[in-house]
């Protein structure tokens, strides 16, 4: 099914790491530089440390290899939104957002539920050329919203496409929501490839994996790991989430260029895994979705 949103890499650089001020800057420039080498797409915020200004450098090092890129808009207001977006195009010198990934809560967010007056205000977003194409960002906790506007039919025509994690640990739209973007086939751009490290060292190294629930989830996903037969978890990470036909992209950081390779070498292959292995990983995240993720604090996981 073709979407607003199939001309996405399907492997997106994420610039976390890029702000990591313990990280030379000049290092940092050059692995922003090996990924515009490499012709994807890049996703960046204003939340990453210095990351917009390590982009801005590397970009006016070579202006006609500045990648598409998906930036963060955060705000509780259209003006807000606006706002982000236009400081932060400012700050790597270029004029539009390829794609924005709306950051909303609160009266905004159910006013999109409602199909409410801004509507109209993210549809002027891309008449004026500011942003091209929004996505709307999920998370457990924030599921509600986006179900009963996809119920609704308010995300039609103005939001081109939902952004969440989802990896073989993590799948962060509550089921009620997942259940109806497969239904109806709306576009997905996953996030956080690899959850965080290769699934043997979060079950295996204490203080590995991020989350205490992250370790144990690597305790029951490592075993149908194993009986894949793949022997790289970036692969079969890749794989995964391009087992479900509505995702359009994932988006993995790194600040290593050896990861970066790993990642590149992995969208080589984006047969999905073989349909038991996928139903395995499906049913934990159900069980996992309504024991933990949507009893989750926000931002504790």
């Amino acid at each position: 099914m073709k979407s607003l949103l199939d001309d996405l890499s399907p492997y997106i650089y994420g610039t976390t790491r890029l702000g990591d001020g313990k990280l030379a800057f000049e290092q940092r420039v050059s692995m922003a530089r090996q990924a515009m080498d490499a012709g994807i797409w890049f996703h960046t915020s204003h939340q990453y440390g210095d990351a917009l200004a390590v982009l801005r450098t590397a970009f006016d090092q070579d202006r006609s290899s500045v990648p598409k890129l998906i930036f963060k808009l955060h705000g509780g207001t259209l003006g807000e939104i606006r706002h982000s977006a236009a400081d932060q195009t400012g700050a790597v010198g270029i004029d539009h957002v390829d794609l924005g990934q709306l950051c909303i809560g609160g009266a905004l967010a159910e006013d999109l539920a409602a199909g409410g007056s801004c509507r109209e205000g993210f549809r002027q977003l891309k008449t004026d050329g500011l942003v091209r194409r929004l996505v709307l960002e999920v998370f457990p906790w924030t599921s509600a919203a986006p179900l009963k506007a996809l119920q609704g039919g308010h995300l039609d025509g103005v939001i081109d496409g939902v952004i969440f994690y989802l990896n073989p640990l993590q799948r962060f739209a509550a089921n009620p929501l997942w259940d109806l973007l497969v239904e109806r086939q709306f576009p997905i751009v996953a996030m956080r490839t690899v959850s965080g490290g290769p699934v043997h060292q979060m079950r295996d190294v204490p203080g590995f994996a991020w989350r205490d629930y992250l370790q144990k989830r690597a305790v029951e996903v490592a075993p149908i790991f194993e009986r894949s037969g793949i022997k790289d978890w970036t692969e079969f990470s890749v794989r995964f989430a391009f087992s479900f036909p509505i995702v359009r992209a994932t988006v993995g950081s790194t600040g290593r260029p050896e990861h970066l390779k790993s990642f590149l070498s992995a969208i080589g292959n984006l047969e999905p895994l073989p349909a038991d292995i996928v139903a395995e990983i499906v049913a934990l995240q159900r069980r996992w979705s309504d024991e933990t993720d949507i009893q989750a604090e926000p931002w504790s996981m």
